[in-house]
């Protein structure tokens, strides 16, 4: 699922490998997806960004975003898979496929679900704007915005949930915030009241650096980016690390579900 570190990679990579590059054609879905929700329509797409000229890609919050020379623009979220592929490596499915003038293909494919829109630059969606005014944790602004979450938070709000319900920090979500928690020595069930001073402290850092080595490092490898490729920053708290001994104390690090996913946690590090 994209996330802050997944976007940042995703739109430097569209900007490396697709900048100036035009839409040849417009290829609409191949098998139906009903959590691959569009905007507007499929149909509609050839009309609005066929031809037009790739200028740059953004990334903010859970939204990658490709902006055209008519200024429009098409952003994805959340499980949308965007590849960069040659017309013998197109999957046999896909929700949508763009040719560009070299000869390539953006192929977009959905993991669970996700969203695909083309729209102008005032585009009305509630997550979008959410992501788009968000302060980046690698602003200097971002401070004021953990410690203004943090007073506003209800007392028996959770770890987990401050860090990725309500959109208090768009592109933080159940992926990247594991290995901030386990950073932090946080337990996801702990109650952000509970927390001493110098571990609210300890969680913005965590926050910033977590999230930081994970950008550089190109994404998580549990996710994929434009090229294929796993991301470079190896998961600690994960799928791939479930019941695997912990790399600080030895102990097996726990599984559970928790709020609609999956949490993973050292239960000697991050006690409750």
């Amino acid at each position: 699922m994209l996330e802050l570190p997944e976007v940042l990679t995703l739109s430097k990579q569209l900007n490396e490998h697709v900048a100036g590059r035009r839409i040849e054609a417009v290829y609409l879905p191949t098998k139906i997806h009903k959590f691959c929700f569009f905007e507007p329509e499929p149909a509609l797409f050839e009309k609005r960004i066929g031809g037009a000229r790739i200028e740059r890609a953004e990334g903010f919050g859970i939204f990658a975003e490709i902006v055209f020379d008519n200024s429009l623009r098409l952003s994805v979220d959340d499980g949308i898979n965007l590849r960069l592929l040659r017309d013998d490596e197109v999957p046999k499915d896909y929700q949508l496929r763009l040719a560009l003038d070299d000869g390539r293909n953006l192929v977009f494919t959905v993991s669970m679900y996700g969203g695909i829109s083309v729209h102008e630059e005032d585009y009305f969606n509630k997550y979008y704007i959410a992501s788009r005014e968000s302060v980046s944790p690698f602003s200097e602004g971002f401070d004021a915005v953990y410690h203004e979450r943090l007073a506003e938070s209800k007392p028996n709000l959770t770890a987990k949930a401050f860090l990725a319900t309500e959109q208090r920090f768009p592109g933080i979500a159940n992926g990247s915030l594991q290995d901030i928690l386990f950073a932090a020595r946080i337990h996801p069930k702990r109650k952000v009241a509970t927390l001493t001073a110098d571990e609210r402290a300890g969680l913005l850092e965590a926050i910033k650096e977590v999230l930081g080595e994970m950008t550089r490092l190109g994404g998580r490898d549990t996710e994929k980016d434009l090229l294929g490729n796993p991301g470079g920053y190896r998961t600690v708290m994960s799928k791939n690390t479930a019941f695997a001994p912990c790399a600080v104390c030895g102990t097996p690090i726990v599984k559970e579900n928790y709020m609609g996913g999956s949490v993973y946690f050292c239960p000697e590090c991050q006690r409750n």
